[in-house]
């Protein structure tokens, strides 16, 4: 089962593919989509599902895990144009007919590192440790968007058990 973890932003979005499920699934790809920060919204966001759609196009994932969304209270913006954001790449997912699983981003954290708030950079030497890499995965959301892949990895196994025993 190929699993396309993404960490979903407007400026940055993270994505990484996992073969699984499993404890050590197979890295297959990751990287950042980068979109322009010229232009007005609509743009960027169109920017945005043209490059997703060819990450889906590419890898061909079976399932697509994504961070779900979240607000700090300093920043309710912020969840609003990652809203945004993740809209777009949900539609591309669904529409690619992968299925689709979203994760609190706390679950990810404590499912990789045993801690639920785990900093940027716990999270970027787990991702590290657990594919052998030979340096950090820069930027975060890369790492980020594997830690979701790999948490979905894990997870799927006894979520379709559930489903499947009703």
């Amino acid at each position: 089962m190929r699993i396309l973890g993404v960490d979903p932003g407007l400026g940055i979005s993270g994505y990484g593919c996992v073969e699984g499920p499993g404890e050590q699934p197979t890295l297959i790809e990751a990287g950042v989509i980068r979109v322009s920060r010229s232009g007005d919204l609509a743009a960027r966001l169109a920017e945005l599902d043209t490059d997703f759609r060819g990450v889906l196009e590419r890898l061909r994932p079976d399932v697509v895990a994504v961070e779900s969304l979240f607000a700090h209270y300093k920043h309710p913006s912020t969840a609003i144009v990652m809203g945004h954001a993740r809209g777009v790449l949900l539609l591309a997912a669904r529409r690619a007919g992968a299925r689709l699983i979203e994760y609190r981003p706390n679950l990810v954290k404590k499912a990789l590192t045993g801690h639920g708030h785990a900093a940027k950079d716990q999270m970027q030497r787990a991702i590290q440790d657990v594919f052998r890499l030979p340096s950090l995965p820069e930027p975060p959301d890369l790492a980020d968007a594997l830690a979701i892949a790999l948490c979905a990895s894990r997870r799927i196994p006894f979520e379709d058990a559930v489903v499947a025993d009703g």
